[in-house]
């Protein structure tokens, strides 16, 4: 929980950061929107400043004057309760407003949200509103970077940029996870001490006992190395290690390797912040689906984590041994509600419950999670074919 005295200073921080991701942008990079998934730049700036508007400041700031009445119409995602919306695959398409036009709407909100922090003592529920805020304009920071990368990814001329994240880190020595045979407890729960609890998101609650097999999780991600090994042994071209979705999905989009990864001259290079570089073998394999994770496993004649399997590895074995956060890790876990699941009212409901179908759970962070926005409870959800996010693959050794 952030110390009430620090709330206005916190806040600039968050979003000052969103600024720092883009300043190395030209105009129109800003814009451009290769596939549905991907938002433009200009888009997520605009869509977090909209948060607090709509969110905080229009319901709570007496007389509050919109910064612009088309503003809702262009930067809603998905809160139906708020009502009608510019199609996602449409973002791409919105010349106008102007990048300075939303540069100019953060700084009216700005202004108004810190004089509305400063000069109003908040109820319990309207800091958690804050909070979530917070969480959700870092969930949009993440995909800013990620965003970013396949924009410019997909640019013939693969243009480097300087971005405050440093990819391809090589992993410390981690150890193998043995989980003894037993019930363990999962989901967030307060620490001692705090009886409000820590910030989570909705989808982490309801804590409840799980029974798992006696079973050893890798210490270490599935390095580049050792999966272009999978690709080399004729990973992408034998049905056999493929679930059949996966297998439709690797012939349909004819998919020879992980995303970004390019071959010249009969060499794998891959494409990054900083231009094009041959792929480097230390570094985990980033940016696979689950499909590629998936058929990588049975390669190998292992298999992924359930989440329940990865969060009680990480919550008793720490991250030093465990060696987590450098990707988001693929498990075998649909997505799911947790038993006694309650979706909020109104618009904040929306914000995960409706998504609980035909996703796979992603544990841990990436390079590209804002500091202090992970813990081991925290849920991720994509579907199996996506893997512009920094994804990565660890294994059930046994």
């Amino acid at each position: 929980m952030i110390a009430e005295q620090t709330l206005t200073e916190h806040y600039y921080r968050v979003r000052l950061h969103s600024e720092a991701i883009c300043r190395g942008l030209e105009t129109e990079d800003y814009v451009v929107q290769p596939v549905a998934d991907v938002s433009p730049p200009k888009w997520h700036l605009g869509h977090t400043t909209w948060f607090w508007e709509t969110f905080v400041l229009v319901p709570n700031v007496p007389n509050y004057r919109i910064f612009h009445e088309d503003f809702s119409f262009v930067f809603n995602s998905y809160y139906e309760t708020v009502g009608k919306r510019v199609l996602r695959t449409d973002r791409g398409n919105m010349s106008r407003p102007t990048v300075a036009g939303v540069y100019a709407y953060r700084a009216y909100v700005d202004e108004q949200m810190s004089r509305y922090l400063d000069t109003t003592e908040l109820s319990p529920d309207l800091y958690a509103l804050i909070e979530l805020g917070l969480n959700h304009e870092q969930q949009h920071q993440e995909l800013l970077i990620t965003d970013i990368k396949y924009i410019l990814g997909h640019n013939p001329l693969l243009p480097s940029i300087a971005m405050p994240v440093h990819e391809h880190q090589a992993q410390r020595s981690g150890q193998p996870i043995l989980i003894d045979e037993g019930v363990y407890t999962v989901g967030y729960q307060a620490p001692d001490g705090h009886k409000a609890g820590l910030f989570h998101f909705d989808n982490e609650e309801g804590s409840h006992k799980v029974y798992l097999n006696k079973t050893t999780l890798a210490g270490n991600l599935v390095t580049n190395e050792e999966y272009l090994a999978f690709i080399n042994s004729g990973g992408y071209q034998n049905f056999r290690y493929w679930l059949s979705d996966g297998w439709a999905w690797v012939k349909s989009n004819t998919i020879q390797a992980p995303l970004y990864w390019h071959q010249v001259d009969g060499e794998w290079w891959q494409y990054t912040f900083d231009g094009l570089k041959p792929v480097d073998l230390e570094a985990p394999v980033c940016h696979v689906s689950h499909y590629e994770a998936d058929a990588y496993a049975r390669w190998k004649g292992q298999r992924l984590p359930t989440e329940f399997e990865w969060e009680v590895a990480a919550v008793h074995s720490g991250a030093q041994q465990f060696n987590w956060g450098l990707r988001w890790e693929w498990t075998n876990s649909a997505y799911l509600p947790y038993p006694g699941f309650i979706t909020a009212e109104g618009a904040v409901g929306e914000y995960n419950g409706k998504f609980m179908s035909g996703q796979m759970v992603l544990r841990g962070a990436s390079v590209a999670t804002p500091e202090g926005h992970s813990r081991p409870t925290y849920r991720n959800f994509f579907q199996s074919d996506k893997r512009w996010q920094f994804t990565g693959i660890r294994l059930v050794t046994q």
